[in-house]
């Protein structure tokens, strides 16, 4: 299955994208869900003062941000194709099957994956080294490939 993935990339004229870039993306898009998170509850961060009570805060929004993430990783990888931090490194996602964006259902589904990967000590991101078409666990249940655009 993987040479025939890499060949009809090469037909295709795509490159998968390296884990360094994806890595960048991946810093780009946090930093920017979680401002998006801090503007959300800024009112209620400047109420608190000890660190302790800024943490406890953040733990009671937790299923909120990870909806958050969610959100946007399913509306930019549909929408686009690629989160902001992707389209920065000049990558995207696209579906391995049909090598065009993913459809809906598969970006859903690589947003919710990508946050059990997170969940798990990063575990399914760290699996991508040692795959050869460097799919984490949520481009495996996806069935996504990123590309070099």
């Amino acid at each position: 299955m993987s040479d025939e993935i890499q060949n009809r990339l090469l037909s295709e004229h795509l490159e998968l994208a390296t884990i360094q870039k994806r890595a960048i993306a991946f810093f780009v898009d946090e930093m920017l869900t979680s401002f998006l998170f801090i503007i959300i509850i800024y009112d209620q961060l400047q109420q608190v003062s000890d660190p302790e009570a800024i943490v406890a805060l953040v733990q009671n929004y937790t299923l909120e941000y990870m909806l958050i993430k969610i959100i946007y990783q399913t509306i930019f990888v549909y929408q686009y194709g690629a989160t902001l931090g992707k389209m920065l490194m000049k990558i995207a996602v696209v579906e391995r099957d049909t090598l065009d964006k993913p459809r809906f259902a598969s970006a859903l589904n690589r947003s919710v994956f990508r946050i059990i990967s997170e969940s798990v000590f990063y575990l399914g991101f760290v699996w991508a080294f040692y795959t050869k078409n460097r799919e984490s666990w949520h481009d495996k249940t996806a069935r996504t490939l990123v590309v070099n655009v």
